[in-house]
């Protein structure tokens, strides 16, 4: 009876083990897919099939994270300011579903700060005191969770320089922290094989400004 228990306790781990490399690789495959498409109409196709992925592995917080970038890199090839808002609110369910899965997770929080940033640009003269205040408490409150996250720093760069540009002062405070971001790029690891990766070369053009 305990060879037999032991065998099905094996069995049950070898399943989950299968399981969780099927989850990797399709999660990878659609993660790539939304890296590298170069139209709205590719894009889609990846957060559709994160979307899928999410709802079957209903305790993994990072199909809804890609899904949220997705839509989130739609809403900025997007024109049309009803569409673009039309895409980040997709973002936020998709974040706010991840958070129900992992409250604590940086890169999360940080997902949302960019939400509400691209969310200013759809009409900064009467969005930009609310969404700014916004973005820039969500990536506060990211690198509070993980000091290391060279995204969190990176978009909070990005905040502050327009802050500086619309206040017609120097951008000596962005700069400091895009320096920071990329010293971060350089040195941070996560031990989650689909832990985000994006952000280096955004971050290399916006120290462009501090030239």
């Amino acid at each position: 009876m305990k060879t037999i228990t032991l065998l099905f306790a094996m069995a049950l781990g070898l399943s989950s083990w299968a399981n969780d490399n099927k989850y990797l690789e399709s999660m990878t495959k659609n993660i790539e897919a939304v890296y590298k498409a170069q139209t709205i109409e590719e894009i889609q196709s990846a957060v559709n099939a994160l979307d899928r992925i999410a709802i079957a592995e209903k305790t993994k917080w990072e199909p809804y994270y890609y899904s949220a970038f997705g839509n989130v890199m739609m809403a900025n090839r997007e024109k049309d300011a009803v569409k673009k808002d039309g895409y980040l609110d997709l973002a936020l369910a998709s974040v706010e579903k991840a958070r129900a899965i992992k409250e604590d997770e940086s890169e999360v929080v940080a997902m949302e700060g960019f939400i509400h940033m691209i969310r200013l640009t759809v009409d900064p003269a009467t969005r930009g005191q609310q969404y700014s205040m916004m973005s820039m408490q969500a990536f506060g409150k990211s690198l509070g969770l993980n000091p290391e996250n060279p995204r969190a720093l990176s978009l909070m760069a990005q905040m502050q320089l327009g802050t500086a540009k619309f206040f017609n002062s120097p951008p000596t405070e962005a700069c400091d922290t895009l320096t920071k971001a990329l010293e971060k790029f350089e040195t941070y690891k996560s031990e989650n094989p689909l832990a985000p990766v994006w952000g280096k070369g955004m971050t290399e053009e916006l120290k462009k400004n501090c030239q």
